[in-house]
Formats: C-alpha cells, sequence, structure tokens
C-alpha cells in the first residue's frame, strides 16, 4: 500500500496535479509518519509554492534532505537565520551541508543576503566544485565579482570530474534494476504549468535519488545532470526533482512556459542627438547623454544587476529558437532632436568605440563565417579531453562491468561533455566580462557562439543589455525586439527594455510592452518597473513610484525596483527617502553601481560634495568604463576645488566616449575657474559641432566674452542662447547677465 501510494504522488507531481498529490500525501503520512514521508510531503508543498507548510512539517527533523528542504522553506520565506542554522547547525560545526552542490549554492545566497561575502563566495566555489555544471552558482559569483575565467571553470579537466560521476550513476542504475524515468520533471516545467507566484519562486532542478532505506549515500551529494545526458534516472520513490532555491535577482520563469532568461552586443553605428545641458543644480539622473530637458526628471539605468537568473538550462537554450532569420520592424536610423531633446538618460555607461557594426548583427544572426559546424568547435576547444577521459572510462570500466553497448555509450557521454564544457565556457566568459563592464569585450565573446545558440531568448537579451549600457539603444531595442519575437514570454531583461524604450521616447511601444508584461505575469517585478516607466516617461512621478513600489513588494530582493524608486523620490524631491531606496539596493547587491551613482546625485544636489565624491568614487571602482560615472565625479572634485584631479578625469571620460559631450561642458566649466578662457572657448567650439542647439554652451560663452570685456561678442550668443528656448531659470539668468554688460564691477551669478 505505501510503494502504490508514494506512486501515485509522484505521478501526480509529474502531471503537475499539486493538490491531489497532496491529499494523496497526507493520507499516506496518516498511515505511515516516517520522515521520508514528511520529506515527500513537504516537497509536494513547496511545488504547490506553499512553503509555509513545509517548514511546519519538517521542523525539528534531522535527515538530510530534510534538512535542506526545511532550509529551502526558510529561505522563501525570508527566514535566514534558521535557514542557515539548519544547513549548519551550531551544535555540529563540522557537519557536511545537505544535498551537496544544491545545498551549498543555498547557503551561499543564504551569505549573500545576510552580506557575508566572502562565505558567500566560498560556498558558491565549493558548489561548483562537486557539480561543475551548476550555472547557477557561476552566475552568483559573477554577480559578486569573483567569477574565476570559465575557462577555468569549464575547462577540459572539469570532464574527468563529471564522467566517472556520470558513470557511477548509470551503473547504481543498473544494480537496482530501474528501467523507467521516475523522474519528477524541473522545477522549469514545474514553474511554465503552476502559478505565477511559483513561477518565481522555484528554479532549475536538480536531481536528487531517493534510497528507500532512508540512507543518504555520497551520491546524493552530487546532483545530477542525467537529462542532459539522455540516459535513466536513478530510481525514485520520493525526492527526486528537490530544487535548488530561487536567485532574487532580475530574473524569473514565466509562468506560460517561455525560456528562461538571465542577464546582458558589437557597437551600432547609429548616433543618437544629445540632450539639453543639465544644470550644476539641477542635475538629472545617470545618463547617457549630457542634456536633459527642463521638464524631464533625472533618468537612471537598469543593471542589476541586477537583475539576473538563478539558472540557465542548456535545454531549453538549445531549443529556445530554429536558427530561423526574423526580420526586425525596428528603424534603425537617427531620430529627430525633439524626440529626446528633454529625456535624460537613465544609463550609467560608456562607449568604448564602434568597431563592430549593427551590420554584424543582422535580425539577431551572427556573421556566416562564425557558423561552424559544433562538434568541430568544441573539438578544437577541448583537444586534450580524449586522453583524460579514456584514463577515467578505464578506471570506471574496471570497477563497474558494462555490457558490450557500453563503449559506444561512453563515447556519446564523452562527446557530450565536451559539446556541453564548450558552451559554457563561451557563455560563461561572456557573463562575466558583462558584470565586470567590459561590455565591448562580452560581446565579442558571445560573438563565437554558434548561431543556434546565439539565436535564442537569453542571449539575445544578455546582447540587449550589453548595448543599454553602451548607451546604444537603437541596438538594444533592436535586439530587446527580437529577444521577445523567440521567447515571447521571456521576462529576464524587460526592466531595461522598458528603460531603453524609455529613452527612445517610445511612448506607445513603452505602453504595450508594461500590459504585455503584465498579462503575462502580474506578480514579476519587471511588469511593475515597465509600468513605473511610463508613468515616469508622463511625468506622472507620483504614480510611477507607486508601481516601483509594487515591484519592491513582489521581490525585495530586486535590487533595481529599489533604485528606480530612489530615482522617483529624487523628482519628486524627497531626498531623504531616495537615500533609503538607494541604500536598500546596496543592501541586496552591493556591486549595484546605478545605486552609488543615485547618492552620488542626492548629495551633489544638497552641496555635499564631499559625501558625493565618495559615492561617485565607489561606482567608478565598479564600472570604471563609464565616461558619465567619470564626468560626475570631475563634476564633484572640480566643486571641492580639486580641478587637477578633475581634468585628468574630464580628460578620461572624453577619451572613453569622444560622442558624449557632458565631459567637454564640465571641462569647459574647469578651466574658466582656472582662468584658462581661450582654452575653454576652443573647447566650446568644438562642442557646438556636436551639440549645435544646445543654450548652455552659447550662455558660458557668452560668460567668457563678458569677462573678456568683449561685449558684442557676450550679447550675441547670450541673444542666440535665449533663441534657442533654455529652461525658465536659465532664461531669467541669461538676462540678468545681458543687463549687467555695461556693468563690469558687478559680479553677476553664475550661468
Amino acid at each position: 500500500m505505501e510503494t502504490l501510494m508514494v506512486d501515485r504522488v509522484q505521478s501526480s507531481l509529474s502531471q503537475f496535479m499539486h493538490r491531489n498529490a497532496i491529499f494523496l500525501c497526507e493520507r499516506l503520512c496518516a498511515e505511515f509518519p516516517t520522515e521520508l514521508n514528511l520529506q515527500l510531503m513537504a516537497t509536494c508543498y513547496l511545488r504547490n509554492n506553499q512553503p509555509y507548510c513545509a517548514y511546519h512539517v519538517l521542523k525539528g527533523k534531522q535527515m538530510a534532505v530534510s534538512r535542506y528542504l526545511f532550509a529551502l522553506s526558510c529561505f522563501q520565506m525570508n527566514l535566514l537565520r534558521e535557514a542557515e542554522a539548519s544547513l549548519c547547525p551550531a551544535n555540529e560545526p563540522n557537519s557536511e551541508v545537505p544535498n551537496g552542490a544544491a545545498g551549498h549554492y543555498l547557503l551561499g545566497l543564504i551569505y549573500r543576503c545576510t552580506s557575508r561575502r566572502a562565505f558567500a563566495i566560498e560556498h558558491f566555489m565549493q558548489a561548483l566544485a562537486i557539480d561543475p555544471l551548476l550555472w547557477a552558482a557561476y552566475e552568483e559569483l559573477c554577480v559578486l565579482g569573483a567569477a574565476e575565467e570559465a575557462n577555468e571553470c569549464f575547462s577540459d579537466a572539469i570532464a574527468v570530474r563529471i564522467q566517472p560521476q556520470y558513470f557511477f550513476e548509470s551503473s547504481s542504475q543498473s544494480i537496482d534494476g530501474a528501467n523507467e524515468d521516475h523522474n519528477l520533471p524541473s522545477s522549469r516545467s514545474v514553474g511554465s504549468q503552476d502559478s505565477p507566484k511559483q513561477s518565481k519562486q522555484i528554479h532549475a532542478a536538480n536531481n536528487m535519488p531517493y534510497y528507500p532505506q532512508g540512507v543518504v549515500t555520497t551520491a546524493n551529494c552530487i546532483p545530477s545532470n542525467l537529462p542532459l545526458y539522455n540516459t535513466p534516472s536513478p530510481p525514485v520513490t520520493q525526492l527526486s526533482g528537490i530544487v535548488p532555491p530561487p536567485v532574487y535577482r532580475n530574473a524569473y520563469l514565466n509562468a506560460l512556459g517561455g525560456d528562461v532568461s538571465s542577464k546582458p552586443n558589437a557597437h551600432a553605428t547609429t548616433q543618437a542627438p544629445r540632450r539639453k545641458f543639465m544644470d550644476e543644480g539641477k542635475l538629472r539622473k545617470v545618463s547617457g547623454r549630457l542634456f536633459s530637458g527642463s521638464d524631464s526628471g533625472p533618468r537612471r539605468s537598469a543593471r542589476l544587476s541586477g537583475d539576473a537568473m538563478a539558472n540557465v538550462n542548456l535545454h531549453s537554450s538549445q531549443t529556445g529558437a530554429n536558427g530561423t532569420n526574423y526580420s526586425s520592424a525596428k528603424f534603425l536610423g537617427g531620430f529627430p532632436s525633439s524626440k529626446m531633446g528633454s529625456s535624460a538618460l537613465r544609463s550609467v555607461s560608456n562607449r568604448k568605440g564602434q568597431q563592430l557594426s549593427a551590420e554584424s548583427f543582422d535580425e539577431g544572426r551572427r556573421p556566416d563565417t562564425l557558423d561552424v559546424p559544433w562538434s568541430q568547435a568544441s573539438a578544437a576547444a577541448s583537444s586534450s579531453l580524449s586522453m583524460l577521459s579514456d584514463g577515467a572510462n578505464t578506471d570506471q570500466e574496471r570497477g563497474h562491468p558494462a555490457s558490450c553497448g557500453t563503449s559506444g555509450h561512453e563515447s556519446g557521454v564523452i562527446t557530450g561533455v565536451k559539446d556541453l564544457l564548450f558552451l559554457l565556457r563561451i557563455l560563461g566568459e561572456g557573463y562575466r566580462l558583462s558584470f565586470l563592464y567590459r561590455c565591448q569585450d562580452a560581446l565579442e565573446i558571445y560573438l563565437k557562439l554558434p548561431q543556434h545558440q546565439y539565436n535564442t531568448g537569453w542571449v539575445l537579451s544578455q546582447v540587449g543589455k550589453l548595448y543599454f549600457e553602451l548607451v546604444e539603444y537603437f541596438e538594444a531595442d533592436r535586439l530587446f525586439d527580437l529577444a521577445r519575437r523567440l521567447s515571447p514570454c521571456t521576462l529576464e531583461g524587460m526592466d531595461a527594455y522598458s528603460t531603453v524604450l524609455y529613452h527612445l521616447k517610445e511612448e506607445m511601444k513603452l505602453s504595450y510592452l508594461a500590459q504585455e508584461l503584465v498579462s503575462i505575469d502580474r506578480l514579476c517585478p519587471q511588469a511593475w518597473c515597465a509600468m513605473g516607466n511610463c508613468y515616469s516617461l508622463q511625468r506622472d512621478h507620483e504614480t510611477a513610484l507607486k508601481n516601483f513600489q509594487r515591484a519592491v513588494q513582489l521581490d525585495s530582493r530586486f535590487a533595481y525596483a529599489h533604485t528606480l524608486c530612489g530615482h522617483e523620490y529624487i523628482a519628486l524631491e524627497d531626498y531623504d527617502n531616495g537615500i533609503k531606496c538607494f541604500h536598500s539596493a546596496l543592501q541586496v547587491n552591493e556591486r549595484h553601481y546605478n545605486s552609488w551613482y543615485g547618492l552620488g546625485i542626492v548629495f551633489l544636489r544638497q552641496e555635499k560634495f564631499e559625501f558625493a565624491t565618495h559615492n561617485f568614487h565607489r561606482a567608478y571602482h565598479i564600472n570604471p568604463r563609464s565616461s558619465i560615472i567619470m564626468s560626475y565625479l570631475g563634476m564633484a572634485l572640480h566643486s571641492l576645488k580639486r580641478n587637477d584631479e578633475a581634468l585628468v578625469l574630464i580628460d578620461k571620460a572624453i577619451i572613453a566616449d569622444k560622442k558624449n559631450p557632458l565631459p567637454m561642458y564640465e571641462k569647459a566649466n574647469i578651466l574658466v575657474s582656472l582662468e584658462r578662457y581661450d582654452e575653454a572657448l576652443n573647447v566650446l567650439k568644438q562642442l557646438i559641432e556636436f551639440s549645435p542647439r544646445e543654450s548652455s554652451v552659447y550662455a558660458l560663452m557668452g560668460k567668457i566674452y563678458k569677462i573678456l570685456n568683449m561685449h558684442d561678442k557676450a550679447m550675441f550668443y547670450f541673444g542666440t542662447a535665449l533663441d534657442l528656448r533654455p529652461p525658465a531659470a536659465d532664461v531669467a539668468v541669461i538676462k540678468s547677465a545681458m543687463e549687467k554688460l555695461n556693468l563690469p564691477d558687478e559680479l553677476e551669478d553664475s550661468l
């Protein structure tokens, strides 16, 4: 009877009939109240998004699997201390972390959420050591800025550890006589059919065999990835498919079964027109350009980091696209200055050059020269694998005699391992570089992917994010749009996409995107971030703030939502609450440089220049390639009269992005303060070539000519500045300066 009931529970779970599974499992536990059956009960509750029930079922249980499931339920309920105590009991300091790699991964998440970075890194590395294919752990290391190069983490030598593990499990299956795959579906499959809230919380299947005698063996500590090899899985009576915990970052499974996406291409040649100048007393948010209109609030950048996905499922990434060419309807041309004239951009990023053009990405396709056969590419990158694998296989064959078809089977496994490691090396290195903000290098790495892997929702979303960081909004729009075509229900990166549309003033597209995301999953923070951006574009900051707060309510570990709240508070001039929001984002992810930048903007507005300099320095340390961060740091240093340091940074900013007028304008301001008027005029004349309709440039030139007692030229440039319709506050200052042209002894207010 017990065996029959367990089988029926497993069958119900495999068919997503969670309520039926819970009912049958309650009957099972009433009839046979063993801890193993309670573990199955907790699994049913976790699958049905009821961690509080799993918590009460397993509280006080001591078996390793029970402790892991209890810790997982605590983590989902944000009871981090209890989760840690379950995985690492205080009275057993040397006890082994249950559930192997998944247990270490969960413990790493707990340490990361409690701001213990060193311990988090240690456990993520241990998880990778146990299961080299646990992408989620490598992803977390990238977010923390502590990942090794992908060539090291996914080297050919890793295959020596993977293959014996696989053959051992295959032999165990043969001995146990398990000829059918009773694995529960992965959390991806479960999430695609369950409620949106559950799809947010359950990630990345990690198979765990069940042993009827209640013994947790060594194999149980090594998460299995057998489905990758298309072989039978271990016999499962109760606890197959126990999953690692979710990563609360910018990533969720979508509720309709779309691709799982994670986070970040080459440069487009399209150049966007510049914005209005930002007065130092009215600084905007992180801007990819200098100028912002008087009617636009400060904007911000999507990084998170923000954002990112816990696991990349190889199978789904392979089947996410069929390699077919898709045509993007987005016109990749320049847009009128009126489109962008009153917007201050959100993203803190830089442009490193225009080596790679948009033509290289013909609707998501990469150059044909890179479309080499998968087996050839992986073989070239794994030339030393065969010799290592042969030795491992020989030892394995001695310990576990195989049938006559074993050698062919092992050969297939070796090929699969080589292909998988080759794929992870490319994806891992591109992902690592994106979190080091080496965007151009990351784009070049992703270009090495075969076409069928490149044309998937996850990769195209990463490429779109990289273009977003490079302030190439046209190309970012094209890539995100293509990603949505390939994976219509994807949620990954949609917060960044909504920001891109904000900067492009695509009000209709942004509104459509927000409504579509809400219809897909009302409980995902990306949807409410898009909705908030839509209202912010209409300058309805109070409603935008409510939508961003809704995103925070849905996921308090979504760093970008906290940052967006902070910028809306700045727009409403509520600086205290803005500072609190930025601090909340940094508690989630201390490398979320946008929040450091936001704090710098707040203190710069409050004229607390020392604090502003400190926060801009922190942002610059994380993202040292951003022209915008360097410009604002130089601005803060100039306010502290540290003009030599400011000029050095401003020159670096100009080199980093020669199309960004902000550092050139700030350099002219610094030169004026140093009474180097001729140099300042030369810089401003160059700036007019880039931005001929910016009133602030002409106003500053008029001020310089007034100082030089060249009143005719001063009057001409002041008049030109007024003709360009500057903000109302600037109009008053310019008119006052014009009235005082004939009063050289009187000091006028600075423009």
